[in-house]
């Protein structure tokens, strides 16, 4: 079994759990005992009536996936005040009437994921000053990653972060992968595509695939990567899978096929032939070839593809098999920039990240 086959195991494992749980505290909540007047199985039937209904809430405005990390959100939330609860007791001879561990299980949970909800759907930037003693002058880069048009935009949503991105006057526009996704429709990549289209950059936009861009091998999406390929290409976007190109005469884009291309070529393959005196910037959707892009001639290695970790605890500890989960690192003399991407796959919520374009501010000789 692979990780996502264990985290989704874990997800399925947890949220039973967590449903029967939230079912039995939500019958200590004193209206329900008062309405069941305390019969137990009529407690269980109006509770589990009561989660049912709140999960297809959920389930009907966002998805069911969503519905789920709610819920889960709610069951530890829980968790942490009954652990609190059993430690914090009332005075001697004193009864709690209030049930502060259920209220505040809600309120917690509310602000915490009601944050998450923002810091996924809202687009930041982080800018990063990066300088070489290469002869490249001074160059600002945008670059972005993970779009998965469908999840918090669609094709004509995305439009308005392109207008946004062309206030930076970049001189070089990078999209690390995964830009549609598995329910992407035709008609919101087509839009996508011609937003890509309205970028503006001295250099022009570079694009390489992530894992979800071709859709597995299948024609359900209604279109295929063909399709998608065409599309890009139409909009003037140059389509960088183990492709190598010099853009001026200081410096030179690899674009790689994605890890999850069992025929792509190494990242000596296809920088032993570049000058050494140039600055090299490698494109890699997933960041877990750490150890040899920094021992090539690479300078600059942008990746995206872990969207920051997503959720506690991998937004702290990592998500193994990549070498950097967020943000930036200098290996052997090459820098590594990971973006939390521009967007999400399937899920609203970003607790402890954020979605994110990246400016790149390079200062060379």
């Amino acid at each position: 079994m692979g990780m996502w086959g264990i985290v989704v195991a874990g997800v399925g494992i947890a949220a039973i759990v967590g449903s029967i749980y939230l079912i039995w505290t939500i019958g200590k909540f004193p209206g329900i005992k008062k309405i069941t007047k305390d019969n137990r199985l009529l407690k269980i039937a109006l509770s589990a009536a009561i989660l049912a209904a709140g999960f297809g809430l959920f389930a009907i405005t966002m998805s069911v996936i969503n519905a789920v990390i709610v819920l889960i959100h709610l069951m530890l939330f829980r968790l942490i005040f009954g652990i609190a609860g059993f430690f914090i007791k009332p005075g001697k001879g004193k009864e709690n009437t209030f049930y502060w561990q259920g209220w505040f299980s809600l309120i917690a949970c509310t602000i915490y994921l009601g944050v998450a909800f923002f810091t996924c759907n809202h687009v930041f930037t982080t800018v990063y000053d990066l300088e070489t003693d290469k002869s490249v002058g001074n160059l600002k880069i945008v670059m972005f990653a993970d779009s998965h048009i469908g999840t918090t935009f669609d094709g004509e949503g995305f439009m308005k972060e392109v207008e946004k991105i062309n206030e930076e006057n970049a001189d070089i526009v990078f999209i690390c992968g995964d830009f549609i996704d598995d329910g992407t429709s035709k008609d919101d990549m087509i839009k996508a595509c011609e937003a890509l289209g309205n970028l503006k950059s001295k250099y022009g936009v570079y694009y390489v695939y992530g894992n979800h861009d071709k859709g597995y091998g299948r024609n359900y999406r209604g279109y295929s990567a063909s399709d998608f390929e065409f599309n890009l290409m139409l909009n003037k976007i140059h389509v960088m899978q183990d492709k190598v190109l010099e853009i001026d005469d200081n410096i030179v884009i690899v674009g790689r096929a994605d890890a999850s291309n069992n025929g792509r070529k190494s990242i000596d393959e296809l920088t032993n032939d570049i000058d050494e005196d140039k600055y090299i910037i490698v494109l890699d959707h997933q960041p877990h070839d750490y150890e040899n892009e920094s021992a090539s001639k690479s300078d600059l290695v942008l990746s995206g593809h872990t969207h920051g970790g997503q959720f506690f605890p991998m937004t702290v500890f990592g998500m193994a098999p990549n070498d950097r989960t967020y943000g930036y690192e200098k290996r052997n003399g090459t820098d590594f920039i990971v973006t939390s991407g521009i967007s999400d796959w399937e899920l609203k919520f970003k607790p402890g990240t954020k979605s994110e374009y990246v400016v790149i501010n390079l200062k060379g000789k």
